[in-house]
């Protein structure tokens, strides 16, 4: 009698991965900063243009893939809130009309959240190894 095909097993992509958790962390807090300098300078509106668009749905779309294969709550963390700072860009870069108000809150909102993923790449970074006693 054969064995059911059992389903490959999902595997941790950046937690325990040094490199990747500062590679992430770093490209956090350059979108935050972004965020920030944009919200001190009073520049709350996204460019717009299909190409800016387009960079942001592909952007998405590879973020929704890495978090579909991920099985570490650290990294659905990570990649959820970055999968939604990216949702809010490619709405706004699409949406050409949208009130001042409604862009300041968007980006505030940017801000909180790779702010928020930033402290999640830090969660993946490998722990150091407790001494045995």
């Amino acid at each position: 009698m054969e064995e059911p095909v059992k389903p490959p097993k999902r595997t941790h992509l950046i937690c325990g991965k040094p490199v990747l958790g500062i590679a992430a962390f770093v490209i956090c807090a350059y979108f935050t900063y972004s965020a920030y300098t944009d919200l001190r300078d009073g520049d709350f509106f996204w460019q717009n243009g299909w190409w800016t668009v387009l960079t942001w749905a592909v952007w998405l779309v590879l973020t929704a893939g890495l978090l579909s294969e991920t099985r570490c709550r650290r990294e659905h963390l990570l990649l959820g809130s970055a999968l939604a700072a990216l949702t809010i860009g490619l709405i706004f870069s699409a949406w050409t009309s949208a009130q001042p108000v409604t862009a300041r809150y968007a980006r505030e909102a940017s801000l909180v959240l790779w702010s928020l993923a930033g402290l999640a790449s830090l969660t993946t970074l490998p722990r150091p190894a407790q001494p045995q006693n």
